[in-house]
């Protein structure tokens, strides 16, 4: 009996509660994610020998799952660990994997929708029906897994030509009494000319239990659409996350998904981007600071299918003690796609003798007419470099952790809204000196707000 049989028997046995008031969009899919999990075992690791996280040791454990929708408050300031000036921007909050707004979201530009998955089938069924679960493939049965036990979700969507000035935030709580198998899942839908920033961060409650985060999410931006999608990890180590990121492109939009991974137990990060039209740029960036057992995985699998595209690909960790890391990164260029531009790099830091980082990029190329390139490196710090600045008088762990955090400054650069470049550094040095920085002036102090937004 495999791992997800457990939660199969669960929905079977309480079918009912799990499709009463989820959309039918979500409902009629249940069928075929279940046909598809009977077909896909979870794998153990990768091909060929390649050391990725074990889904089947992942979801193993026998996570609770709130079938019923049982509401469980969140003190968010409890929960944020950046001591940093707080970011203005529109905040959305998902406890566990319940969707509150908040008042914030009442200044949203006219036609722009951040809320429920619920709620957003009822105001914009024509864009949700049309664009829920199909860029998620079922093939993959932990997305297969997610998408059978979903009842409710994220939904943003910016119609075409508005452009959403200020940031949007998705910030994920974990705050339960019990361990708890979190089924996250989101939609982003950008129009036509359509513009937009957001941040998503995950936390842990200080008293939470063992947690599993299931989450997939789906962006599909219309022609000259321009997205940013910031993910930051700052959990605990009792917290792990199995993620998988899908996102096509339509002609000449722009796209930067940049995942970062500070505090985590085990992460599993998959990423899947299609640029299906002309003229489009992508930008997939991601670090990891590993230390104790911690263990983080990206995967990443960039298509180019049009003509006169361009791509790259950044991936930096950092690791320390026991820490492990993986990082599995492919660019495929189709017949289609002449005059293509992709690059791949990955680059690791192994701070101990104990840390351990299994790498594999590829490239899978059917055109002549490109320009492409990929390569990985794993290596200790400059020893030079580090001598020579104990020779100035820097302590030998300020020196390690001033090295650290400069490598990681192209990954930080790639970011382009400036107040979270600058926070993001903060945290960088914070993390790099063991320190758990707590929020002194976080705005976000409620401890529950309800569908209406009112706390």
């Amino acid at each position: 009996m495999g791992s997800i049989d457990q939660y199969i028997d669960l929905y079977l046995r309480h079918r009912a509660a799990f499709e009463q008031d989820a959309p039918e969009a979500m409902n009629s899919l249940r069928k075929h994610a279940l046909e598809a999990i009977g077909h896909n075992a979870l794998p153990e690791k990768g091909a060929e020998g390649y050391e990725k996280t074990s889904l089947e040791e992942m979801f193993a454990p026998d996570f609770g799952v709130n079938v019923n929708r049982v509401a469980m408050s969140a003190d968010l300031a409890a929960s944020f660990r950046c001591d940093v000036p707080n970011m203005s921007t529109l905040l959305g909050v998902c406890v566990n994997d319940t969707f509150y707004p908040t008042k914030g979201l009442q200044r949203l530009p006219e036609g722009v929708v951040f809320a429920s998955m619920r709620t957003a089938a009822q105001k914009i069924p024509h864009i949700f029906d049309a664009y829920y679960g199909t860029l998620a493939t079922l093939t993959r049965p932990e997305v297969a897994l997610n998408t059978l036990l979903a009842q409710d979700g994220v939904v943003i969507y910016v119609p075409d030509g508005v452009t959403v000035e200020q940031p949007l935030q998705l910030v994920n709580i974990f705050s339960t009494p019990a361990p708890v198998l979190g089924v996250r899942r989101m939609l982003i839908v950008l129009g036509r000319g359509a513009s937009a920033q957001l941040l998503v961060c995950d936390h842990t409650q200080p008293s939470a239990k063992e947690c599993l985060s299931s989450q997939v999410i789906e962006i599909a931006l219309g022609a000259d659409a321009r997205f940013e999608y910031y993910d930051i990890e700052e959990s605990s180590e009792s917290t792990s996350r199995v993620s998988s990121l899908f996102a096509r492109q339509s002609k000449g939009s722009n796209l930067l998904v940049n995942g970062m991974t500070l505090t985590c137990g085990k992460t599993r990060n998959d990423y899947s981007i299609d640029i299906d039209g002309e003229g489009c740029d992508t930008t997939l960036a991601g670090m990891a600071i590993g230390t104790g057992t911690m263990h983080t995985d990206n995967s990443s699998v960039v298509r180019h299918l049009a003509p006169h595209c361009d791509s790259r690909q950044l991936f930096k960790y950092v690791l320390d003690d026991n820490a492990t890391g993986a990082f599995e990164g492919s660019i495929l260029v189709t017949p289609k796609a002449p005059f293509t531009e992709a690059y791949q790099s990955n680059k690791n830091v192994l701070a101990s003798p104990t840390a351990k980082m299994h790498t594999r990029p590829q490239l899978e190329i059917y055109n002549d007419d490109v320009k492409c390139s990929h390569g990985a490196t794993t290596g200790q710090l400059d020893k030079e470099a580090l001598f020579y600045m104990r020779t100035r008088g820097i302590p030998e762990q300020e020196a390690k952790n001033m090295l650290m955090q400069a490598f990681m400054t192209d990954v930080i650069d790639t970011v382009r809204l400036e107040s979270l470049r600058d926070r993001l550094k903060h945290l960088v040095e914070k993390r790099l000196a063991g320190a758990e920085a707590m929020c002194g002036e976080c705005k976000a102090t409620c401890h529950k707000v309800d569908e209406d937004g009112r706390d």
